[in-house]
C-alpha cells in the first residue's frame, strides 16, 4: 500500500518544490522581458478567439436558459442581473480558465518536454542558465497577466450575448438589461473573478511546466506529459473554485 503512495507523493512534492523554487525567483535577474512578452502573445492573444467564442455563447445559453424559468414567475427583467451575477462570479473565470488550460497547459507540456528528451534542457545547465528563471518564470508571469484579462473580456461579450437574446427574444429594452446587469454587481463579484483566473493562472502554468519538465519516454512521453497537464490543471480548477467560493461567500 505504501509504495502505491510513494509515486502520488513524490510528484506532489516535487511539484510544490518547483512552485516555491519558481516564486523564489520572480524578483531576481535575469527577468527575460522578451520571453515574458513572447509567452504574453502566445499564451493571451492566441487564446482570444476562443475565448471570445466560449463567452459570447455562455451568455446566449444562459439567457435562452433563464427565460423560460423567468417567464413562469414573470421575471423576465431580471436576465441582465442573472446573466452577470453568474457570469463574473463563477461561468467567466471558470470556463475561460478550462479553455486556456486545455490550450495552453497542453502546449507547456508539449514544448517543455521536447526540450526535455531532446536534452535541449540539459545542455541549458550545462551553458549556466537556469531552466527555472528561463523556462517556467517567463509562461507564470504571462499566464498570470493575461488570464484576469481574458476573463474580464469573456465576460464583458457574454453579457452582450446575453443582450441580444433579453433584445430579441425577451424583448427587453437595452436600458433594462444594462441597468439591470450594472446594479446586480457588487465589489465583491469584481474582486471574485479577477481573483480566481489569477490562482487558476498560476495552476494552469506551474502544471504545464511541472509535467513538461518530468517527461520521460521520448514522443510517447511528450503524449502522456500533455494529456496529464490538461487534465490535473482542469480538475485543480474545479477543486480550487470550490474553496474560493466558499471563501467569498461567507465574506
Amino acid at each position: 500500500m505504501l509504495d502505491i503512495l510513494k509515486g502520488p507523493v513524490l510528484s506532489i512534492q516535487e511539484f510544490f518544490q518547483l512552485t516555491g523554487r519558481t516564486l523564489k525567483n520572480l524578483p531576481k535577474r535575469p527577468h527575460y522581458p522578451r520571453d515574458i512578452l513572447n509567452q504574453m502573445d502566445i499564451l493571451g492573444v492566441g487564446s482570444l478567439p476562443i475565448v471570445l467564442l466560449v463567452g459570447f455563447f455562455s451568455g446566449v445559453v444562459m439567457a435562452l436558459q433563464m427565460s423560460r424559468a423567468l417567464r413562469t414567475y414573470g421575471a423576465v427583467s431580471q436576465t441582465g442581473p442573472i446573466v452577470a451575477i453568474t457570469l463574473v462570479r463563477e461561468m467567466g473565470p471558470v470556463l475561460t480558465s478550462i479553455v486556456v488550460a486545455g490550450r495552453n497547459a497542453a502546449g507547456i507540456a508539449s514544448e517543455l518536454g521536447s526540450m526535455k528528451v531532446t536534452e535541449q534542457i540539459d545542455a541549458m545547465r550545462a551553458l549556466g542558465t537556469d531552466p527555472v528563471q528561463k523556462l517556467v518564470k517567463p509562461r507564470l508571469i504571462a499566464t498570470a497577466i493575461m488570464l484576469p484579462c481574458l476573463t474580464a473580456i469573456a465576460d464583458f461579450v457574454g453579457l452582450l450575448g446575453g443582450y441580444l437574446i433579453a433584445y430579441g427574444v425577451l424583448k427587453l429594452t437595452t436600458s433594462e438589461y444594462w441597468n439591470g446587469a450594472y446594479r446586480a454587481i457588487e465589489y465583491n463579484d469584481i474582486a471574485q473573478g479577477l481573483i480566481k483566473p489569477f490562482i487558476y493562472a498560476m495552476v494552469i502554468s506551474m502544471v504545464g511546466c511541472f509535467c513538461g519538465l518530468r517527461t520521460t519516454g521520448g514522443t510517447q512521453g511528450v503524449g502522456l506529459a500533455t494529456t496529464q497537464a490538461v487534465v490535473v490543471s482542469s480538475v485543480w480548477i474545479f477543486v480550487l473554485n470550490a474553496f474560493i467560493t466558499q471563501i467569498f461567500v461567507t465574506l
